[in-house]
């Protein structure tokens, strides 16, 4: 998502930033492209209105044109309008008032209410609390029978609804039933309706009269743009709705909803979906988005993904073996078990500031081929050729080769990339012994060596590794080298 939109972006404002000194002509030219780019992205037309008279008021002003920086003035000025037409601050779910809070889940048909509804009861239990689902849609008995059984398989509590029922009735008794079974959080999850169906509208508005709910959440489907946008506007005009939850936001949408939605109703986007597990729900940052819009990467998303997914004491221990050498390739098959949870290469590449560009350049999912292909390799060898990589000779490497389908060549590529990424990372590390590094980084092909990006070269880097001292050294010792030399 957003992938077009950055791009226009980013070439709007390059117009712009590339001048040592701004005019009201370079700003408004500029200006003008980053309006046809969000107007592109299918943003609200009065959002964008007023989102580049904003950014240009402030561009005009004397403290930009007299600055030193201005291109910088100009970048962070677009920079934190962004973030305030994305929401501001970080909104969070509101669940401090009576036991049991109720959340209502409400939007259109098919846009994703009850799949999110069980994420989100996933999310509030690993938060600590304790969610009981309520499948109050009667209308669609795939809905009850869905979210009755996302229950089991999270192993929660899910009142128990039929085709028959009122759905204010169902709504009313459950969170009776919530507060009995000890609760903490009910989540009604409404059947889907077009805003202007006033009999189901006015259904919605009984629910919310019996169970006071202190979240009223729309689901958008982010894929639907500005339509998701309107319909949220009537549906706060009706309920007075208190955050949206935007689902596929992992797909190819243009970024319309997520823009303009905030201004339209003044609901902030609180959740959004990234994913079809249970697990995939996160919630939404504006400063992350905006920066990742601008092309600016998302340093926190990183590490948050880090954290989730690699253990400290296993961290300290990887770094200690690449240290000594003992990194092996079963430790590098870890590694790249643990990098697939991070997502696609792709995006993970997004995420690293100075980055963003190269993910459209590596040419599809070229590197999920390739580390898919070096899995299998591995896999291919036996335990003691994984921890002893040097006992692998040719006839070795011909049955590895047979036995994960891939050439002699390709064996060869993956024990020469797994070699200078060992090197490479020993020299990184240090005396460190691994601390304060992302582990999995290092082990993964082409973050030094990735593949698809150059055939496992590595990154341009200060020296491989070396520090500015260092490198020092190594000229001076090659020029008195060069010299002794000459003398001969």
């Amino acid at each position: 998502m957003f992938e077009s939109l950055s791009d226009r972006l980013s070439g709007a404002l390059r117009s712009i930033t590339g001048r040592t000194r701004l005019d009201e002509k370079t700003i408004q030219d500029g200006l003008r492209e980053v309006r046809l780019a969000l107007l592109e992205a299918d943003v609200n037309i009065r959002v964008v209105r007023d989102f580049t008279e904003k950014v240009k008021e402030r561009c005009l002003g004397e403290e930009v044109l007299q600055s030193l920086t201005p291109a910088q003035m100009v970048l962070n000025i677009v920079n934190e309008e962004l973030i305030t037409l994305l929401g501001g601050e970080t909104a969070d779910l509101d669940l401090t008032g009576k036991r049991p809070s109720v959340v209502m889940m409400v939007g259109l048909q098919g846009s994703g209410k009850t799949t999110s509804t069980a994420k989100i009861a996933n999310k509030l239990r690993a938060d600590g609390r304790k969610p009981y689902l309520v499948p109050a849609d009667v209308y669609r008995p795939a809905a009850i029978d869905q979210l009755t059984t996302l229950a089991r398989q999270l192993d929660m509590p899910v009142y128990s609804s039929t085709t028959g029922m009122n759905p204010v009735d169902i709504a009313e008794k459950a969170v009776m039933e919530a507060d009995n079974a000890g609760c903490d959080v009910v989540l009604l999850d409404t059947a889907g309706r077009l805003h202007i169906d006033t009999e189901l509208m006015h259904e919605l508005v009984a629910i919310k009269q019996k169970t006071a709910p202190a979240e009223i959440l729309f689901v958008a489907d982010a894929m639907t743009g500005q339509d998701a946008v309107t319909v949220a506007e009537a549906f706060n005009n009706d309920l007075g709705i208190t955050g949206v939850v935007l689902t596929k936001m992992d797909g190819d949408a243009r970024g319309g909803a997520a823009l303009s939605i905030k201004s339209v109703t003044g609901a902030s986007v609180k959740l959004v979906g990234v994913g079809e597990k249970v697990t995939d729900i996160e919630p939404f940052h504006p400063d992350r988005i905006a920066s990742r819009i601008l092309g600016m990467g998302d340093v926190l998303t990183l590490m948050e993904k880090a954290k989730a997914t690699f253990d400290e004491k296993e961290a300290q221990e990887m770094g200690r073996k690449l240290q000594k050498a003992e990194f092996n390739l079963e430790d590098f098959l870890s590694q790249m078990k643990k990098l697939k949870s991070f997502g696609s290469i792709e995006s993970l590449l997004k995420l690293i500031p100075g980055l963003g560009g190269l993910a459209g350049k590596i040419g599809g999912n070229v590197p999920e081929k390739e580390l898919s292909r070096f899995e299998a390799i591995i896999n291919s060898m036996t335990l003691k050729e994984r921890r002893n990589p040097k006992i692998i000779n040719p006839s070795r490497r011909q049955r590895i080769a047979k036995g994960s389908g891939n050439t002699v060549a390709q064996v060869n590529q993956l024990l020469k990339q797994f070699e200078a990424m060992r090197g490479m990372m020993q020299k990184t590390l240090g005396g460190k012994g691994g601390k304060g590094g992302m582990p999995g980084m290092g082990g993964m092909p082409g973050m030094g060596g990735m593949p698809g990006m150059g055939g496992g070269d590595s990154l341009p880097s200060s020296g491989g590794g070396l520090s500015k001292s260092a490198l020092k050294k190594k000229k001076e010792k090659r020029k008195a080298e060069r010299k002794k030399k000459k003398k001969r």
